[in-house]
């Protein structure tokens, strides 16, 4: 058995990040894999900010924007990039790399999905489209009891429990009914029907999402917390940062963990990495 210790992290910009402290964690992490969103720079920055790290990444086509990229011990096997979503850009969204373990491939997904805006379909729709996309991708990466991840910044909090101030988003983007039922679908029971928190009908894709497998039926753990008020001294936060596993990963995997910084003042990226053992 090998242990494989996954990490998850919007670093809102990685150059800012490593300049507030990322190489702290970093340093006591012990993370073989670590997959970052939000990057906002080319790879020679990234190489830069990540020395010893074998990295494949994928920039957003607007400079200063989006970005996913996989850091990793050793090199991969194979990487695939993008996501096909419709008509809209997708670059910079996600990222797929192969790690061949004890004989087996774990597919490991770095995904960063738009955040959207409610009543601005401009904003909207390629998150709908980008959902739709993953709608399809998930049950190829799961077919035949492969071992796959899907982590990243999701911009949905899925259910009540996962965000602090639930009754005043329900008509926000990140918690709309729409955006949650694609999650009651992602996280259905394979092959059943099942309705939405919307109303809708679709099928069941058995993905299971370790946090919650793993935190129980409690408030969070939040991964990002607003900017506005005293949000983060309160913890009155976000959980929408994942790791969504196929069946067969879900159940080698322990360990779950949320990253909070002590303070305010020593947060080095307003998301919390995502860490997760998953044993091989």
């Amino acid at each position: 058995m090998t242990r494989l210790r996954i990490a998850s992290v919007n670093v809102n910009g990685i150059r800012a990040a490593v300049r507030n402290g990322m190489h702290d964690w970093l340093e006591t992490a012990d993370v073989d894999v670590l997959t970052l969103q939000e990057v906002r720079a080319p790879r020679a920055e990234l190489e830069k900010a990540l020395p010893g790290w074998t990295i494949v990444d994928e920039e957003a086509t607007a400079k200063g924007r989006a970005g996913v990229a996989i850091a990793s011990r050793t090199e991969a096997d194979a990487v695939r990039i993008g996501i096909t979503a419709a008509e809209h850009d997708t670059a910079g969204r996600w990222i797929e790399s192969d790690f061949l373990v004890n004989g087996r491939t774990v597919t490991v997904v770095s995904a960063y999905v738009f955040t959207g805006e409610a009543e601005t379909p401009a904003k909207q729709d390629p998150k709908w489209a980008m959902l739709d996309a993953m709608t399809l991708r998930l049950p190829e990466l799961s077919a035949d009891d492969a071992l796959a991840l899907v982590t990243g910044d999701l911009n949905v909090g899925h259910r009540e429990l996962d965000i602090k101030n639930w009754k005043g988003n329900v008509k926000k983007a990140g918690f709309l009914p729409r955006e949650r039922a694609y999650f009651d679908r992602f996280l259905g029971a394979a092959g059943t029907e099942i309705t939405g928190v919307d109303g809708s009908v679709g099928v069941g894709l058995g993905w299971i999402d370790v946090g919650r497998a793993h935190a129980g039926e409690v408030p969070g753990p939040y991964t990002w917390w607003s900017a506005r008020g005293k949000a983060f001294d309160n913890d009155s936060g976000w959980r929408i940062d994942y790791h969504l596993a196929s069946p067969a990963l879900a159940a080698v995997a322990s360990n779950y963990s949320v990253f909070r910084a002590p303070s305010y003042d020593t947060r080095w990226s307003d998301h919390a990495p995502v860490i997760v053992d998953y044993e091989i």
